[in-house]
């Protein structure tokens, strides 16, 4: 007999899978078209990784959560190798940052996999110290070992960005999991100030923060991004200029079709689209969250840090990209999750999906945890 699944969830993931991989072409046709003499090049790579994703998703979907957890600390384990290995000469550099490992025609952000990998790591932490979190400093701090050498590696390439998104998450985490407020509180205020020393210490970051905080005392300099990015929201007004109608994707705002799409997608179907694609997101937290509680509830404390984990992970992502696009954070190389061109990002969080319906299906039938899904 087959599971039903969280059709909510489905309907939200595959509308924003859709809309992404439409926006991707119209985001990209022009420089395409100019650099490759390919219009559609970076839409078929796209929809090629989306069937990766969707296949990879499937087979995820199959294996009982167990399985996540006995590997649990070899994954993150092989994700800090990984790491490792970018920072090598086999490692590719774009842009001057090294970030990518290449496999034959494509390249592998790495950074990508760990946030999946640290997520499965302290859900199972969590799990095996739940009742000691709430008395003892050093349990919660215990895990953050493994995660700091991590942090290191990917700060080096640099990528201060994914840093803050997992060790976020992590934080987060381990309270909804049962650790102590004032413990929580310190943390947050360590991380905050190593943050800022990062961005003191080095020269083109706080330039970039100077940059966020006004753009337009140099539009066609440090600040050409930022400000082209908000000449396309103002562009789209209510309704958009129309789907492929977008000026500012015309070599106007660098990064169309990756960190900016948000951008491209407000001007070209307006405040109205830029609003589905948020309350699109935020319903996908809001099912993550739902199905964590769930789990919880029925004492899966596993499967309930893996839930808002991957809830936590793709909420602040969205929330950062968004708002580097609408010049309301600091300039990020983090994308859009679903929507953004890059295989990397777009096959890893299919996988979390996949691991949130998994959450989903074995809360809900807990005496079929053992069956494949039909």
């Amino acid at each position: 007999m087959p599971l039903s699944i969280d059709r909510t969830l489905l309907f939200v993931v595959s509308s924003l899978l859709a809309l992404g991989l439409v926006m991707v072409g119209s985001a990209s046709i022009s420089t395409a078209a100019s650099q490759l003499d390919q219009p559609f090049y970076y839409f078929n790579r796209q929809v090629i990784f989306a069937v990766i994703g969707l296949g990879l998703a499937w087979a995820v979907a199959t294996v009982q959560l167990s399985f996540w957890q006995k590997n649990a600390p070899y994954l993150l384990m092989i994700g800090i190798a990984l790491l490792v290995l970018v920072l090598t000469p086999v490692g590719r550099e774009v842009n001057g940052s090294k970030r990518w490992l290449p496999l034959g025609p494509i390249n592998m952000q790495v950074a990508e996999l760990i946030k999946l990998f640290s997520i499965i790591y302290i859900a199972d932490y969590l799990q095996r110290h739940h009742q000691q979190l709430r008395g003892s400093f050093f349990k919660v701090m215990g895990p953050l070992f493994l995660l700091g050498i991590a942090a290191i590696l990917l700060l080096l390439q640099p990528d201060l960005g994914s840093v803050v998104v997992i060790l976020s998450v992590v934080i987060a985490m381990m309270f909804l999991g049962g650790a102590r407020l004032d413990v929580f509180v310190a943390l947050l205020a360590i991380l905050a100030g190593l943050f800022s020393l990062m961005i003191w210490l080095v020269p083109w970051r706080l330039e970039r923060l100077k940059i966020f905080m006004d753009p337009w005392a140099d539009p066609f300099g440090s600040g050409f991004q930022l400000t082209q990015a908000l000449i396309a929201f103002g562009r789209g007004d209510w309704l958009g200029v129309g789907l492929g109608s977008s000026m500012q994707k015309l070599f106007y705002l660098p990064e169309a079709h990756t960190d900016f799409l948000y951008a491209i997608l407000a001007e070209e179907l307006g405040l109205i689209g830029a609003l589905s694609v948020l309350t699109l997101f935020a319903v996908l937290i809001w099912r993550a969250f739902a199905i964590g509680r769930a789990a919880e509830l029925a004492g899966q404390v596993f499967a309930s840090q893996i839930a808002y984990g991957i809830g936590l992970w793709i909420g602040l992502q969205a929330c950062v990209n968004m708002g580097v696009n609408m010049g309301a954070l600091p300039t990020k190389g983090l994308t859009l999750p679903f929507m953004s061109y890059g295989g990397s990002s777009l096959v890893i969080v299919c996988i979390a999906i996949a691991l949130l319906f998994r959450v989903d299906i074995e809360t809900r039938y807990p005496e079929k945890s053992a069956v494949r899904v039909k």
